[in-house]
C-alpha cells in the first residue's frame, strides 16, 4: 500500500515530521496499528539497517532515521497496546562495568527497536549483577553486553557466570559485541551470540527470539 511505502521512505530520509503526519493519516484512514508498524516504520528501519551494514549509510543517518521512527511510535504506541500488538521480545542492553563508551551500544539499541524488540537501556558502567537483575525484573529473553576496552571484556564472562548462579542461564540468551570482541572470545566465555555489527545483532536477536 502506497502510504506504508511513503512512511518507510520518509523514515529512511529521517523526515520525522512527515512520518508523524503519515502515521496519523494511516490511523485516521482506519489502517491497523500493527500494519502501520510492520509495513511502514519497521520496514524503513530494516532498510536503514541493511544499508548501515554495507556502509551505504553511517551513524548520523541511522540517528535521524531513529528519530523519525520514534516520532511515529509516539503516536502509535497507545494504539498498539490497545489492539494487543506485543513486542517481539525484550532485551536489556548496556556497556559493561568500567567502560563508558556508548555509541555502539546506542546503535544496537536503535536496530533492536527497529526490529520490533522492546529494549531496556541500562546505560554504561553496568555490573554483571545489574544486567541479570534487570533481565529478570523485565522478563527479558536477551542480555546485550557491549565493551570497547579489552580491560573490561571479562565483565561479559562475569555476566554469564551470574546468570548461571541465579538459575536463569537457560532462559536468557547473552549477546556480546564491541570492537575488541571476537567470536572466539564469545565461545570461550560461554555466551550465546557475537556479531560484528549492529544490524547483524538485531537479526541474530530476532532469530533467537523465534
Amino acid at each position: 500500500m502506497a502510504i506504508f511505502e511513503d512512511i518507510s521512505s520518509f523514515l529512511q530520509k529521517g523526515r520525522a515530521k512527515d512520518v508523524k503526519e503519515l502515521v496519523q493519516k494511516a490511523i485516521d484512514d482506519g489502517l491497523a496499528p500493527g500494519d502501520i508498524l510492520d509495513k511502514g516504520l519497521l520496514d524503513g528501519m530494516a532498510v536503514i539497517g541493511e544499508k548501515f551494514k554495507v556502509n551505504e549509510v553511517f551513524v548520523p543517518e541511522v540517528l535521524i532515521a531513529a528519530r523519525a521512527l520514534n516520532a511515529g511510535l509516539d503516536i502509535l504506541r497507545p494504539l498498539l497496546a490497545a489492539s494487543g500488538v506485543k513486542a517481539k521480545g525484550t532485551a536489556v542492553i548496556g556497556t559493561v562495568k568500567g567502560d563508558l563508551h556508548d555509541i555502539g551500544k546506542n546503535i544496537v539499541k536503535i536496530m533492536l527497536e527497529g526490529h520490533g524488540i522492546n529494549v531496556v537501556d541500562l546505560g554504561v558502567d553496568v555490573s554483571a549483577e545489574k544486567f541479570v537483575d534487570e533481565a529478570i525484573a523485565n522478563g527479558a529473553q536477551i542480555i546485550c553486553c557491549s565493551a570497547l576496552l579489552t580491560t573490561t571484556m571479562n565483565e561479559m564472562k562475569r555476566t554469564v557466570e551470574v546468570a548461571t548462579e541465579r538459575g536463569v542461564r537457560d532462559k536468557v540468551k547473552i549477546m556480546v559485541g564491541g570492537a575488541p570482541v571476537t567470536q572466539s572470545f564469545c565461545d570461550s566465555i560461554g555466551a550465546d551470540c557475537y556479531t560484528a555489527d549492529a544490524a547483524s545483532a538485531a537479526e541474530a536477536a530476532i532469530a533467537m527470539l523465534a
